[in-house]
């Protein structure tokens, strides 16, 4: 239907003239009403070739206006001003802008549902809609009101997105929904998913607690550092075996010069430790040989100093109490050590360490060299050869005693200052053995050895399909912000690693999509991230090969690293009104307009602008309402404030 005729044509904008036939801001056609006059309500024209251009209410203004008869002059010319979007081609298909612009006096015309229907192109595969779900529901137009919008699943799902906006702007609600929405699709079961939330604020159980509402979502609720089942949640475990250097070096704060590599040592060393405590015949002889060379290379390495003989006994007592004292920290470690005889080679050694007159007399080196002798040099080429890999399991424990023996071994080399140069690291694995922050850490789960035994637990591959999670949501609200960057960077690097190795089409099956809440509290752009490599980062640059997807959700995005935003193809950008934040919005997404911070700024709770590869231009949208929704809603103070409580019970 006409609503009126171009008058003017500029470049990025179109004046038109309302039709005086057309009354109102609304017209009826075919039993639907469509609001034109509304401000960002769309119209369309035509160019010379036949092309629609589709256009976007700017302004409503009346041209002819007199300041002393505008109230009354009900038949006055109204004049529109257009801001146009993109093209509806011969061929429809829609793109975004205009090639050939209209003439002047070209009509001017009712976007209909039909048309919106192109312009959006939500079932492309006709063939492959009868068999698959292909989009989800996610609101109400706010341009053309009321006219439900759908986003297609593999444009918004097949590479990373983003959802920006001020805290109480629906950010989790958008989740919440979009999840819901996806999983009460009646039809097919969507047990194919793999959704892993980081939930920072505790908010999301209540959204998918109840199954009756998504019965096609099988969702696990984990949060760490609990010793048992407790309000609905499961124990979170990450291994701490799983971790990798750079992942140590990091919660530890290790300095790249001293301490990583002596961290190195004591990963290597710990392994080694918890293998002569549990191995049993040839591959435990190899294992104490290894370590009774340990020990006479300490002390022939205090011989080599070249100080005089009372300083060497004296520091060799002290590095000999100090190993029996490392190996009695362990029932297991001990009971080895004895069964191979190191425990009276240990106590023949310290019988010999005596000074007559300031002379040993040879009697430390003789007993060394009849310990030396027990020692088979080719079994400690072997072991020095083997090294464990990232996922090798071993006990935490033995962290402290390797800890301990690389010290004993750089203060026979006369670095007095290791100690000093180590001391903030030592502080942090004590930290680590004893803060029950850290207990997600050195918690293992049953069976898990392996990086795919882990993953096979989180996910519960090894179960029968209908019982297969297909959602993870871990509940991070009550941890520190190194235990939070800690557990959000290696859960997503195991994934990564893991998802690397798969070949062919494995690499396009099971995707896993990664919701990052909160995430400027760990995908920093500045270098106060722990981590100097941020996981995030290469996932977002590479994760698309391997299916693995991110979902960030942020409220400010001034905060987040511009590696991963810029990699960002969607964006769901609900109100923000902090300056900084918007800048740096606009400075990430060079088409960000200032129409579109003008919405942005003015979108009431719940209301978003979408634009990127799941739409075909910028739509704002009203989201509906998930059911149940996430526990994210304001503290009601009024009523909190005056809430009457009832008397209490009377004393008996």
């Amino acid at each position: 239907m006409r609503v009126g005729k171009i008058t003017s044509v500029n470049f990025n904008q179109f004046k038109a003239k309302a039709s005086t036939e057309v009354r109102g801001n609304s017209v009826n056609l075919a039993g639907v009403i469509y609001y034109f006059g509304n401000i960002g309500s769309y119209l369309k024209t035509t160019n010379s070739i036949g092309e629609q251009l589709i256009c976007e209410v700017v302004s409503i203004f009346d041209g002819d206006m007199k300041i002393d008869t505008a109230a009354y002059d009900v038949d006055s010319s109204r004049e529109i001003l257009l801001k146009p979007i993109g093209t509806i081609t011969r061929d429809g298909r829609f793109n975004l802008g205009v090639g050939i612009f209209p003439s002047i006096y070209s009509e001017v015309n009712i976007v209909t549902h039909e048309d919106m229907e192109l312009i959006l192109q939500n079932n492309k595969d006709n063939e492959l809609c009868e068999k698959v779900h292909q989009s989800f529901h996610l609101g109400v137009s706010k341009n053309l009101i009321n006219y439900p919008i759908d986003i297609s699943i593999n444009s918004f799902f097949n590479i990373h997105s983003a959802i920006l906006g001020n805290s109480g702007s629906g950010k989790s609600n958008t989740i919440a929904h979009i999840i819901q929405e996806i999983h009460k699709k009646k039809d097919n079961s969507a047990i194919g998913s793999r959704i892993l939330i980081f939930d920072v604020n505790g908010e999301y159980r209540n959204a998918f607690a109840d199954h009756e509402k998504c019965q096609n979502l099988k969702v696990r609720f984990l949060k760490p550092n609990i010793k048992a089942a407790e309000d609905g949640y499961e124990p979170f475990a990450l291994p701490h075996f799983l971790m990798n250097i750079d992942e140590w070096s990091a919660f530890l704060m290790a300095t790249d010069a001293t301490q990583r590599p002596f961290w190195d040592k004591v990963l290597q060393e710990s392994y080694k430790f918890y293998m002569i405590s549990t191995r049993e015949g040839d591959e435990r002889q190899k294992l104490i040989n290894y370590f009774r060379f340990k020990i006479c290379n300490l002390l022939q390495t205090l011989h080599a100093q070249g100080d005089n003989e009372t300083t060497i006994i004296t520091a060799a007592k002290s590095i000999i109490y100090g190993v029996v004292e490392l190996i009695k920290s362990d029932a297991d470690l001990d009971k080895a050590c004895q069964q191979e005889g190191i425990i009276s080679d240990l106590r023949e050694l310290f019988r010999n360490c005596t000074i007559d007159y300031g002379e040993n007399k040879g009697k430390l080196k003789k007993a060394l060299q009849a310990v030396r002798q027990k020692v088979s040099d080719e079994c400690v080429r072997e072991v020095m050869d083997y090294r464990a890999t990232n996922e090798e399991f071993f006990d935490y424990r033995f962290l402290k005693q390797a800890a301990n023996m690389a010290l004993l071994e750089e203060d026979a080399r006369g670095n007095g200052r290791i100690r000093e140069y180590t001391s903030t690291m030592m502080t942090r694995l004590d930290f680590f053995l004893d803060n029950d922050n850290c207990l997600f850490m050195r918690e293992s789960p049953p069976n898990v050895r392996k990086m795919k035994d882990y993953l096979d637990w989180l996910w519960q591959s090894k179960c029968a399909v209908p019982s297969q999670t297909n959602m993870i949501i871990i509940d991070t609200s009550e941890l520190s912000r190194d235990a939070l960057e800690t557990l959000t960077s290696v859960a997503s690097r195991l994934h990564f690693t893991y998802r690397k190795k798969l070949k062919g089409s494995q690499r396009r099956e099971k995707p896993v999509h990664l919701v990052l809440d909160e995430a400027h509290r760990y995908i920093k752009k500045d270098s106060k991230y722990l981590l100097r490599e941020n996981i995030f980062e290469q996932i977002a640059r590479e994760g698309r090969k391997y299916a693995l997807y991110l979902l960030i959700s942020s409220q400010r995005p001034s905060e987040l690293s511009g590696t991963v935003l810029s990699q960002c193809s969607n964006f769901i950008i609900h109100r923000i009104q902090n300056e900084v934040d918007m800048n740096y919005v606009q400075s990430i997404l060079p088409y960000f307009s200032d129409d579109f911070v003008n919405k942005i700024k003015q979108s009431a709770p719940g209301e978003a602008l979408i634009f990127g590869n799941c739409v075909s231009m910028p739509l704002h949208v009203r989201i509906k309402l998930a059911s149940p929704e996430p526990n994210s809603e304001n503290c009601k103070v009024h009523e909190e404030w005056f809430k009457v409580f009832p008397p209490p019970p009377p004393e008996l």
